[in-house]
Order: C-alpha cells, then structure tokens, then sequence
C-alpha cells in the first residue's frame, strides 16, 4: 500500500513503467475527444462535479484514457467531497508516476500516467486510513472497463 512517504519518494525516483506508449500530438489529437486531450496532454483540469465519474459506483477498474492501462480500482474510489473522483491506491505501484507542480501558485503533486504520460490529476495527503492518500483524479483522463481488463494502445 502506497502512502505518503512513497509518494515523495516515487517523485524523486519513478518507477520503471511496465510497458510504454509514446505518440504524436497529433496521433494523440485523432483519438482523443477535445477535453481528453486538453486534460492529459496539456495538463488540463475539468471543472469541479462535471465529470462522468464524479459520483460514479461502478465495480471495475478505471483505465488510462489515453493507453488503456487499467490505473484505479473502483473498491479504492471514495467520496470525497471535491468535485474529482478520488481514491486511495493505484492499482499496482508502478502504473502512476508523481511529479512536483508548482503552477498556479501552489506545491502540489501532479499524478501522471506511468506507461503514456498522461495527466490525472493530483495526489494529496488528506485521504482516508489506511493509506491517507486522495488521488483526485480527472474523469477525463480515465474510463471505466471490465474488472481485470486492458484495452490495446
């Protein structure tokens, strides 16, 4: 279980990717909706409670949009009360990547994507036991598939 402490660690030295997509911007532009690629290519954000996976309940794994990488489990997906589908884990430590972002004048941690780079969101320490973490995540950087499944890149 990932907490706090490995964040930072994680952010300092990310772990080895368990495979990688790389494309174009305009590959990524043909595939992806507008807001899919203003969200994960240009570190975009959705506007707080719009997104499709806000209040979502589902049983299943929330993918990359982008590459398919299952990254979220729907049993670690909590209420948080922000407006961004939160959860407390990734779905295998070396699926997300963590990154310092120091835009808009705050510190935060930026939760990219591991295997295609693609933005989520961003983690934060406020999150519930055990872990005390909250990846809040963007709707648009993810999807909803069948338990166990991986779409192809």
């Amino acid at each position: 279980m990932q907490t706090w402490n490995d964040v930072i660690r994680l952010a300092n030295n990310p772990p080895t990717p368990p495979r990688r997509v790389e494309k174009t911007n305009a590959e990524w532009k043909a595939e992806l909706t507008p807001q899919q690629y203003h969200v994960t290519r240009e570190h975009g954000t959705e506007r707080a409670f719009t997104g499709e996976y806000c209040e979502a309940h589902e049983a299943g794994l929330y993918a990359c949009v982008c590459c398919g990488t299952p990254l979220y489990d729907s049993r670690t997906k909590f209420e948080s009360g922000t407006g961004w589908p939160s959860f407390t884990q990734p779905v295998e430590d070396d699926v997300l990547k963590y990154k310092k972002d120091t835009s808009y004048g705050m510190v935060r941690v930026e939760v990219l994507c591991n295997v295609c780079d693609a933005h989520q969101g961003h983690v934060f320490p406020d999150g519930p036991a055990p872990s005390g973490l909250r990846l809040c995540i963007n709707s648009a950087s993810i999807k909803l598939v069948g338990e166990g499944q991986q779409e192809p890149a």
